[in-house]
């Protein structure tokens, strides 16, 4: 930590690993064209399930981006968080050695932690017997383990954790960031990735009924429709950089988005009418927290369950919460074009508000055009629009709920 006055928390670095980019150029340009890429499930082991649809991070080579100590004692979804973490720390130039590790914290959020690797050593102490299992499988599926790897790749050695808090968790985690770099923490690198599509990650997830098992990829994920049937899952993630707004000043690097407030509320696991009120409450929190008035929200990235109360629950609470601005302004669900990637969906969709801020876009709900409730979503193509507040939510299938407001970098000085 540094002596220095702690002031907000800005993004400064973004880094993402997608089933529809795996740059946040190449994410940006699938998010603002509304291209969809949920597909059937191609990865060995699974064409026997029910769960035919996700969205799956393919042509990722992770020994290209990762060194080999570091791939054989870790996940796919440690792979897809320390090479959005390094993307994120070129992006803020803090890439290569880092002058004082000791400012520099990481935090992560997981929900499912590292099936693949444990169901391979699990298949080798079942087949071989003990002596066959790897020394890693004790920490490479830990919800941990990507914070770890990405703090003892980079030297990183300021403050660093784990949110486990269900989806919302990627919301959580960017406000732990945020109080971390207020309290006097110069640098945090934050976000989630998640590798769900294992067979047995896979047969875990079907005991949630929220889970769409259409195997039409045009119709599996469908919410605020009549026809919405659940969502489906997806594997990547993002990581940001999160620095004091003087200190990035300071370095002459671009300010991109201010991370302004946060709420979250618990209301039980599948209890969706009940998520009407403690969304609308993290809502409230985190506009109070912003010291941000409803009606300064431009547009609103919505959880987008696919499960009909849900979705009726989330429109009703953004009506709560913004009052009538709530019924006019632009909302969007870019994950309908990907999946819900589980901790790392709200993460991916505040980058989206970040470049949606960024180049005044706002972007479509891909495979979404018939809404059935009284929302303003923007489907099929993107809508120009000035945008300078953004307000991002999330909800856990176990009954987390969280809002984040991020204000446009350069309004920081507002």
């Amino acid at each position: 930590m540094s002596n220095r006055r702690p002031g907000r928390a800005v993004v400064t670095g973004i880094g993402v690993i997608a089933p529809n980019g795996q740059r946040t150029d190449a994410y940006w340009k699938s998010v603002r064209e509304g291209i969809g890429v949920l597909d059937l499930i191609s990865r060995e082991g699974c064409d026997h399930l029910p769960l035919r649809v996700a969205g799956e991070v393919r042509s990722f080579d992770p020994a290209a981006l990762i060194e080999d100590r570091f791939l054989v004692q870790t996940d796919r979804f440690s792979h897809f968080a320390m090479a959005a973490a390094a993307l994120a720390l070129e992006d803020a130039g803090l890439g290569g050695d880092i002058a004082e590790p000791f400012s520099v914290g990481v935090v992560t959020a997981a929900g499912s932690g590292g099936g693949e690797f444990g169901q391979r050593e699990l298949q080798k102490l079942w087949g071989k017997g003990s002596k066959f299992v790897g020394p890693y499988q004790s920490i490479a599926w830990f919800y941990a383990a990507s914070t770890g790897q990405i703090s003892i790749r980079g030297g990183l050695k300021g403050p660093c954790g784990v949110v486990a808090s269900d989806e919302a968790g990627g919301l959580d985690s960017l406000a732990h960031a945020s109080r971390a770099v207020r309290r006097g923490t110069d640098v945090m690198v934050v976000g989630a990735a998640e590798a769900p599509l294992a067979p047995y990650s896979m047969v875990c997830q079907l005991g949630y009924p929220e889970l769409s098992t259409v195997d039409d990829p045009a119709l599996a994920y469908r919410p605020f429709t009549e026809k919405a049937c659940g969502f489906v899952p997806a594997e990547g993630g993002a990581l940001l950089v999160v620095e004091d707004e003087e200190r990035a000043r300071t370095r002459g690097v671009p300010v991109r988005a201010v991370v302004a407030g946060h709420a979250a509320t618990f209301t039980g696991a599948s209890r969706w009418a009940e998520s009407r009120e403690g969304l609308a409450r993290a809502i409230s929190g985190a506009l109070d927290e912003a010291g941000c008035a409803p009606e300064e929200i431009d547009v609103v990235f919505a959880d987008a369950m696919g499960v009909p109360e849900a979705d009726r629950a989330e429109a009703l609470a953004i009506a709560d919460a913004l009052g009538a601005h709530g019924r006019r302004v632009p909302v969007t669900a870019p994950k309908t074009g990907i999946g819900r990637a589980y901790c790392a969906a709200p993460v991916l969709d505040t980058v989206a508000a970040v470049l949606a801020m960024e180049h005044g876009q706002v972007p479509p709900t891909p495979n979404v055009f018939d809404i059935c409730h009284d929302l303003d979503l923007v489907m099929s193509h993107a809508r120009p629009a000035e945008l300078r507040t953004a307000l991002v939510l999330s909800r856990g299938l176990m009954g987390s709920n969280a809002a984040l407001v991020v204000r446009r970098g350069d309004d920081s000085a507002r």
